[in-house]
Order: C-alpha cells, then structure tokens, then sequence
C-alpha cells in the first residue's frame, strides 16, 4: 500500500490556485510562493537533474535572459529533486543566477504532478503562476524564452 505522500497528484491546470510549498533553495534559505503573492509572477520550472545536458541548456538560458523576466515582474525557480548541494555545485560551475529549489524527498513534484509514480525525478514541466498564486500556463518540455516572455505579457 502507498502512502499519500508518496503518491502524485494530477498536474494542475491553468486556473487552478497554486499548489502551496516551502523548500530549502540555493544559494540560501527558504522560498514559499507566498513570498511573491501580490509582488512578482513565478515561473515554477521543474527538471529532471543538475548537470545534464538539456537541464543546463535550459536553466543557462533562464539565467542569461533574468533582467528581461525581472522587467516582467517575474522570477524563475528553478526546481528539481536534487540537493541543495547539488544546486550550488551546478549554479558555480555554469554561473547561475536564478533561485534552485531542492524538492530532494519529491513532496513538491508530486503535488504539482511532475513526478509520476514509482520515478524520482522530475518530468520538464513550467508553470507559469501570476502575482495572485493562479496558474496561467502549464508548457511541457523547454520552450523558448521569447515565447515565455510573449506569455508573461498577456498576464
């Protein structure tokens, strides 16, 4: 028999509240979405593993193009199940700005749906969630910035 917690949730769509977490997050501390209820959108980027190839194209290119999602009153967490020492290995190596959540127990991807039963990582899933904690957009995989931005304009 399973336990609830090990068991994942259906991925929430757009329109639904947020699923709420705390997690401890590089370079320190914790992060809540209710740090930025009412302050900024979040981009809630779940991925498989720190130094892989698709996960560093992805969250290198977060980095790189941080000031223009920061003029979108958006910050990006970066978050997977990997420690959080881990995320500071992999944000030293490649020089990454944004926030890395370690999801390490997998509470968090099994509540947003991104971790499918009896796996341990991450599926590549965005949630796109507004200043009020609603979610706007789910995209699987690894679109383009440009198109996130297009997004974050019509919020």
């Amino acid at each position: 028999m399973t336990s609830p917690t090990e068991t994942a949730s259906p991925m929430p769509v757009a329109g639904d509240q947020a699923p709420k977490f705390k997690l401890s997050a590089y370079p320190e501390g914790e992060v809540s979405l209710d740090d930025y209820l009412g302050k900024k959108n979040v981009i809630l980027a779940f991925y498989p593993r720190d130094n892989t190839p698709g996960c560093t194209k992805e969250m290198c290119a977060f980095s790189e193009d941080q000031a223009q999602f920061e003029s979108a009153s958006t910050v990006i967490l970066g978050i997977s199940s990997d420690t959080i020492q881990s995320h500071d290995k992999f944000a030293k190596q490649f020089g990454l700005k944004q926030k890395l959540l370690a999801d390490s127990s997998g509470v968090v991807g099994k509540l947003y749906g991104t971790i499918a039963e009896g796996k341990t990582t991450s599926s590549r899933v965005l949630f796109i969630i507004d200043k009020s904690g609603v979610i706007q957009y789910v995209i699987q995989g690894m679109p383009e910035n440009p198109k996130l931005l297009e997004m974050l304009a019509k919020i």
